[in-house]
């Protein structure tokens, strides 16, 4: 039975559209991110999962510790759950949940928030009222990544934190130590330009090359900029992490010896961007189905709805990606629609209304905002259903 046949059968009693999580692959993607990562501790992105239940599933496994949230209500509300240990990736200027987090002094122990610049300090200080008060609040310092060049006219990677070099993480280490009500617990810095860029581009070799050189470069390079880092921020305050990588970069990051753990959330679903890595091969876990609903002529078969694009610089490679049956591919001129997306190949004449046809986001927790369940499935039965964020009445960005 093909993967076609299995998912059919397995999800047969349900109308499309819906979305659901092969648990077969799921599983052996979490145990390739662990090996990948060489005994560092993984710390999982909710972002990219944005389901409670998966969440839990995944730190009960040996290999995973904590979590990366990407803003702190949503840190907030996982901890009322009972997760802990959890590290907000971007600063925050949410004063309802800052006044939140200064209050409760058990949130406070459990969640760190990120910081680069004096002014986010401040926003934290005037949310539990200027005086310094409440509970001490964690912070890690956000250092940028990128690679730059060219005496910084060349900027690769994304715009995220202003501290590039040693002695402004170091400056702005002294000055989150010297302010009442902080306390300083560590050093992030995620390299997307190597974490997050596919190095093997369907079809053009020659960008795979040169993706891969500047790769190795900016590797080379953050190594021995961040192992420095980590010894000016050191030489100010102890640290209790040192957090880098992303799925993409879990064995490269991970070899560094001033990293205490890693991050990765995409490979557990391995959604479409994630299948132009030379590195691993992560199997498809997290699909959704549409259904076939017309057929307007030979070798064309339109789906209904299927239009979720996602985030990102515009263009194709935010596209859903025809997964099952194989054989499909978007009609380049309309793309995946809003209410019909046209599937083209010899694969749609073997389809017709009723059908279903499944797909591949391009990017990996952006689908759960499209859905209130996802169907677990082991072999071609669903053996669970669970609620995505939107199904637990969340939206946090």
């Amino acid at each position: 039975m093909d993967d076609y046949e299995r998912l059919r059968r397995a999800t047969a009693h349900l109308d499309a559209p819906f979305a659901l999580v092969d648990l077969d692959a799921f599983d052996a993607n979490a145990g390739d991110l662990v090996r990948r990562a060489g005994g560092k501790p993984i710390r999982v992105a909710s972002k990219s999962v944005r389901c409670r239940p998966l969440l839990a599933d995944v730190l009960g496994r040996p290999g995973f510790r904590g979590v990366m949230a990407f803003t702190l209500r949503e840190a907030l509300w996982l901890h009322g759950h009972g997760f802990e240990d959890l590290l907000v990736a971007y600063p925050t200027a949410d004063r309802a949940a800052l006044r939140e987090l200064a209050s409760d002094p058990a949130a406070a122990a459990n969640v760190t928030l990120m910081v680069d610049d004096p002014a986010q300090l401040d926003l934290v200080d005037a949310a539990r009222g200027g005086d310094g008060g409440g509970a001490t609040v964690r912070v890690c310092i956000d250092v940028d990544a990128s690679l730059r060049a060219l005496g910084g006219r060349v900027h690769l990677g994304v715009r995220r934190s202003p501290l590039h070099r040693p002695e402004q993480a170091e400056a702005f280490a002294r000055h989150v130590a010297a302010r009442p009500g902080f306390r300083l617990a560590g050093v992030m810095a995620y390299e997307a330009q190597i974490a997050g860029v596919g190095d093997a581009p369907p079809g053009r070799p020659l960008m795979g090359r040169a993706i891969r050189a500047m790769q190795a470069v900016s590797g080379r390079e953050l190594a021995r900029r961040r192992s420095k880092v980590v010894r000016a921020v050191r030489a100010v305050a102890p640290l209790e992490l040192v957090n880098g990588g992303g799925t993409g970069s879990v064995e490269r990051t991970a070899r560094e010896p001033a990293v205490t753990e890693v991050t990765a959330g995409s490979g557990l679903y391995a959604p479409a961007l994630f299948s132009a890595y030379t590195a691993f091969a992560p199997r498809p876990a997290a699909l959704f189905a549409v259904p076939v609903v017309r057929r307007p002529g030979p070798g064309v078969a339109t789906a209904l709805g299927g239009g979720y694009v996602a985030s990102g610089e515009a263009g194709p490679s935010r596209l859903p990606l025809p997964h099952l049956p194989a054989g499909l591919r978007l009609d380049p001129r309309e793309g995946a629609g809003e209410v019909q997306t046209p599937l083209l190949g010899a694969a749609a004449d073997a389809l017709g209304p009723g059908d279903v046809v499944f797909l591949r986001h391009a990017k990996a927790g952006e689908l759960c905002e499209h859905f209130d369940e996802l169907h677990l499935v082991r072999g071609d039965r669903v053996v669970g259903t669970v609620p995505t964020y939107r199904g637990e009445g969340r939206a946090f960005l």
